[in-house]
């Protein structure tokens, strides 16, 4: 009997090596204990004052007080949040450590294999989405496209303004293009979408590709028109604007890039953890952000500021993810790399 048990013992001790986090596993007021007091690293790929700082420092405070914790905000720009995601994927994997990420910019990214890229969205914890928008086509006021197939009928280039290959405007406008055979010319290099969004104002460029919090700014002011929300969802902020899948008869494979794109840009907004984080402690820290992030206080604070939450919960997210980067067949790796490489 005493070897048995000795046995047991040392399988027991094996599982614990081989299973990270077999060992590790709490309860939630042990999770709760370790937390308490403690400071926990809110990364954040870009510099200071732009919108995933805001959203940072409007969230980590309250994300925070649920965890028992202090969140201290970092900024680590470079390469468009690459860097910083980089080393998150490798950072210690005890739970003192999140970033919130521009998960379509990450997806594409590692879809593309971007040189540099070492990080691997299906392998992260998952804490969470904090915001998601649909994306809008917009023109000029004057534009004479005030559907697709209008823009089709022109018979000429429609000229898209973006600021640099992969930064939701350029490539959401490429996928546009692909997907309803249109002629397009995708002008990169403006300062940002404010200025991309002027261009077409003034009529230098065509159209303009951008999320529906962005298009709700420039189409109040009157600087420009919506012509369709590019999902199957519409927007809050433009409910009488018709889909994509409204506004034009589309084929199966016309929908899948339809599709394909709109699950890209639900990721939005994601909070990760580095992998191998124990499943007692991630379990905890997405409790702790889902109780921050729908309460109706903190919602209405976003609404207030214009940084909307629209939450969704740690394993929606994961799957998304995974759809897109994980499950994506080579051929439709391959399809995507060539639609982003005529830009």
């Amino acid at each position: 009997m005493r070897m048995v048990l000795t046995r047991l013992a040392g399988v027991a001790a094996l599982m614990a090596l081989l299973v990270p986090g077999l060992a590790q596993a709490q309860t939630p007021e042990a999770e709760a204990a370790f937390f308490k007091g403690k400071n926990v690293r809110l990364t954040v790929g870009y510099g200071p004052g732009g919108g995933y700082d805001v959203y940072a420092r409007m969230i980590g405070q309250h994300i925070g007080k649920q965890l028992g914790a202090n969140i201290i905000i970092e900024n680590q720009p470079g390469a468009g949040g690459i860097t910083a995601l980089n080393a998150t994927s490798v950072a210690a994997a005890d739970g003192l450590h999140m970033m919130i990420v521009n998960g379509a910019g990450a997806a594409l990214s590692q879809i593309m294999v971007t040189p540099g890229v070492r990080y691997d969205l299906a392998t992260l914890g998952h804490l969470g989405t904090v915001s998601a928008s649909p994306w809008v086509w917009l023109v000029s006021p004057e534009s004479t496209i005030r559907t697709p197939q209008d823009a089709l009928a022109m018979n000429r280039e429609i000229m898209w303004s973006a600021t640099g290959p992969v930064d939701g405007i350029g490539d959401g406008a490429a996928f546009t293009c692909e997907a309803l055979a249109m002629k397009c010319k995708i002008v990169m290099g403006y300062g940002g979408s404010n200025q991309a969004a002027l261009a077409v104002t003034k009529g230098e460029m065509d159209s303009i590709y951008v999320s529906d919090t962005s298009a709700n700014n420039y189409v109040k002011s009157g600087q420009n028109r919506a012509v369709v929300t590019v999902g199957r969802k519409r927007s809050r902020f433009f409910p009488d604007t018709p889909t994509i899948f409204e506004a034009a008869k589309l084929s199966d494979d016309q929908q899948w890039l339809f599709d394909f794109r709109a699950n890209i840009e639900d990721l939005g907004r994601i909070l990760v953890v580095p992998p191998g984080v124990s499943a007692s402690r991630l379990a905890f820290m997405q409790a702790a952000v889902k109780k921050a992030l729908t309460d109706p206080d903190v919602v209405a604070e976003g609404e207030r500021t214009q940084r909307y939450i629209d939450f969704q919960d740690a394993e929606t997210t994961r799957k998304r993810a995974l759809a897109v980067v994980a499950e994506v067949t080579p051929e439709q790796r391959k399809r995507v790399n060539e639609i982003l490489s005529l830009k």
